[in-house]
């Protein structure tokens, strides 16, 4: 009842219960990431192509989608990385999660929110003046 519950109020927890409908209805699953994201495909698009998606394993989480399988949810390849022995390149980061908000979040030099001060102005800017 709990799971029925999130997934009605709730869109970031998973699916919602629409998506469910849908994926129970039109989706075929394709395969499943080392996450725990299972991904479907099944219908056509605005675009005449077939609809790719993803149910996330927890929090949905954009950054949580592998390289390969980034590739074929945005159509880029035409074969689900489950179906090819895909092996990432050696230039393809893993996944880190969002950051922002927590103290591991980039804060660059002079960051309000940074442990370091602001650096002294050094007067080789000209601000614009309407006019000139």
């Amino acid at each position: 009842m709990k799971k029925f519950l999130v997934q009605f109020f709730t869109w970031w927890n998973g699916q919602t219960l629409g998506t469910r409908l849908h994926t129970w209805r039109k989706g075929t699953k394709v395969g499943q990431d080392e996450f725990g994201n299972v991904y479907y495909e099944g219908g056509k698009d605005s675009e005449g192509r077939t609809r790719r998606w993803v149910i996330y394993n927890g929090v949905s989480e954009a950054s949580m989608i592998p390289p390969g399988w980034h590739g074929w949810m945005h159509h880029r390849v035409d074969v689900a990385p489950s179906q090819d022995k895909y092996i990432p390149r050696e230039w393809q980061k893993g996944h880190q999660p969002n950051l922002t908000g927590t103290s591991g979040a980039y804060r660059p030099k002079g960051s309000v929110l940074g442990n370091t001060h602001r650096p002294q102005v050094t007067g080789d800017y000209d601000a614009w003046t309407p006019g000139s």
